[in-house]
């Protein structure tokens, strides 16, 4: 746990270092009062923006990952920070995603889940939209959604479920795993 609260901190300084926190508070506060966003590409295609994904990427565990070219972020971080400011502002003027890796996870139950490893430019790229659209995202959502967001884990989710089973009473939990759903929800419309 400490672990990531440490991470949590290293990355709003990460934020903080490149000057990005301002605008993905203004991003929220927008969001929260349910205002239209015009010019994100500009903020996603940022100098601070491209620089602060890559760092992020390169702190995480999957950064020497290869994808289907074999690149990894060390790859990447050999190019001089302006070369890879130029490179993600080129690809994004008319991007097409390269391929992806597939690669079978074995689960607890003796099967295996299919995982797609997308190359590393390409995760610096999706890093980068994600930055700006997390923020306007996250002003949205239900506050006790606990799936796939930042500063949230299973813990929280388990923590609330206790608190309402305490306080109420209650006596069930219904949990839902939809087999396959990643592999077989409409990627078009999702």
């Amino acid at each position: 746990m400490a672990t990531k609260k440490l991470r949590k901190k290293q990355k709003l300084r990460n934020n903080e270092y490149y000057n990005t926190q301002k605008t993905y508070d203004i991003l929220y506060e927008k969001s929260k009062e349910n205002s239209s966003f015009k010019k994100l590409y500009e903020i996603i295609t940022s100098e601070e923006n491209i620089l602060l994904a890559y760092r992020n990427i390169k702190r995480n565990k999957g950064s020497k990952t290869k994808g289907t070219n074999k690149t990894t972020i060390i790859d990447i971080g050999d190019k001089e920070p302006n070369k890879v400011v130029s490179y993600v502002r080129n690809r994004l003027a008319n991007f097409k995603p390269m391929s992806v890796r597939r690669v079978e996870i074995p689960k607890d139950n003796g099967k295996t889940r299919p995982l797609g490893i997308p190359t590393m430019e390409d995760r610096l790229i999706q890093q980068c939209i994600k930055q700006v659209l997390e923020p306007i995202f996250e002003a949205k959502f239900y506050k006790h959604s606990y799936g796939f967001r930042p500063n949230r884990s299973t813990h929280h989710a388990v923590a609330r479920m206790l608190a309402l089973t305490n306080r109420h009473n209650f006596q069930y939990v219904v949990d839902i795993d939809i087999k396959g759903f990643f592999d077989n929800v409409n990627h078009g419309k999702l």
